[in-house]
């Protein structure tokens, strides 16, 4: 059995760690680091549970060697938000129940967050062929594409991301 040391920046957070060739990521990340966003499904890259982002795309981590992933920086749906604050994307799946029991909701949300990196204005048909890789089997997707739209919507506006929550009381914090 070959082994290979690796390392990788998750979540903003320097890992090392031995695999055999054979480790997907997905299972370097859950099993041996304990990132537990990304869910193990069909582990042929057609339900996208499993989704993060590698060097800022967004990959199925199932199809992935860990061997291949070497130096990478990976960011899980744990790495989106910002201390307690939710990334824009992940308030929207809460705010517009886009999820139901969240099997799929973490691989749901690096793809939404992928496409809306690249398209700050999608409609409701590209959300759809966006998410085409990623399999819900609780939800009829309704929820899911208003989720995506509303946070582009949040994403489009000047101070979206950069900007700290306010106050609700109006005072300073």
């Amino acid at each position: 059995m070959t082994t290979h040391d690796i390392s990788l920046t998750v979540d903003g957070t320097d890992e090392e760690l031995t695999v055999e060739a054979r480790t997907l990521l997905v299972h370097a990340l859950r099993d041996r680091l304990g990132y537990t966003g990304p869910n193990v499904g069909c582990e042929s890259g057609k339900c996208g549970a499993c989704t993060v982002h590698l060097d800022g795309e967004a990959v199925k981590s199932c199809t992935v060697l860990a061997v291949q992933a070497d130096g990478a920086e990976v960011t899980t749906v744990g790495g989106l938000a910002e201390g307690d604050d939710l990334h824009p994307v992940q308030a929207a799946f809460h705010e517009e129940h886009g999820l139901q029991c969240g099997y799929c909701t973490p691989g749901m949300v690096m793809t939404a967050t992928d496409l809306l990196e690249t398209d700050s204005d999608p409609d409701r048909d590209e959300i759809r062929a966006a998410l085409k890789g990623n399999i819900c089997r609780c939800t009829g997707y309704q929820n899911i594409v208003d989720a995506v739209e509303s946070a582009a919507e949040d994403l489009r506006k000047p101070d979206a991301v950069e900007a700290p929550a306010e106050n609700p009381e109006g005072g300073d914090d």
